[in-house]
């Protein structure tokens, strides 16, 4: 097991989360060039990384970072959409950073939310074996969910888990309800898994708003243990957790 060192970071708001994390990418893709190789980031989608999108895609615009060579692998996609599908995240994606920063589809991961069950499973291996042959994740950016998930690895998830098909929980599907039918609500997804997860280099999880503090006080009281998959975060080498007062709670 990796020696823990986790930090809590209390921060006004999305915004100034997003400023510090930018810094950080910035600097870790300098070093990273200087080792003759590319930055590898792991992204999410839903409210909460959206600052740090804007703050990326900004800065390129102003010159002052350059994000050509970066490679990034996203968290997780909804089963039985297709990459067209305006409500995937792979539209979301490319509406709020990849379009914007002119990355190249080669540079683009996200699992494949159209596949038939059967073909899931070696999808998913390809999907790992594709971080493994980009070098592993530099850098994991995470959400929390309500009900302690991160990426879609839902209570009882197990720390040895990997990117695979589950079942969404009611709670993250009513999360999702708004930007579907009631009949179309997906009831699977696919996602890393949360020991793929864990073998990014460096995790950052951002969490905002009172609505988040039962699941991150959860996480950082622990113990780590799959009614709260990401309290697992609490065994990684180099995590941050950034947060606002609503969030923290006690312990802001």
């Amino acid at each position: 097991m990796s020696r823990q060192t986790h930090s809590v970071r209390l921060v006004s708001d999305a915004r100034e989360a997003a400023r510090i994390l930018v810094d950080e990418i910035a600097e870790l893709a300098a070093k990273r060039r200087g080792q003759g190789r590319s930055l590898v980031l792991g992204l999410a989608t839903g409210g909460t990384p959206i600052a740090v999108y804007e703050e990326l895609v900004s800065r390129v615009a102003a010159g002052r970072l350059d994000t050509s060579d970066f490679v990034a692998f996203n968290l997780d996609e909804y089963c039985g959409l297709t990459t067209a599908d305006p409500r995937s995240f792979a539209q979301w994606m490319r509406a709020r950073l990849f379009d914007p920063l002119a990355w190249p589809a080669g540079r683009t991961h996200i699992p494949a939310g159209d596949l038939g069950p059967s073909a899931r499973a070696r999808h998913c291996a390809e999907y790992e074996q594709a971080i493994r042959d980009a070098g592993g994740i530099d850098l994991q950016l995470l959400g929390l969910g309500r009900n302690g998930h991160i990426g879609f690895n839902e209570p009882g998830s197990s720390r040895d888990s990997r990117t695979r098909a589950v079942d969404l929980a009611p709670d993250t599907r009513t999360d999702a309800a708004a930007q579907f039918s009631p009949r179309e609500v997906p009831t699977q997804a696919l996602t890393m898994g949360v020991a793929t997860i864990l073998e990014a280099r460096r995790v950052r999880l951002l969490a905002f708003g009172a609505h988040k503090r039962p699941a991150l006080t959860r996480t950082l009281g622990g113990p780590a243990g799959p009614d709260c998959p990401a309290s697992f975060l609490l065994e990684h080498g180099d995590v941050q957790f950034f947060a606002d007062r609503d969030a923290l709670g006690s312990y802001s």
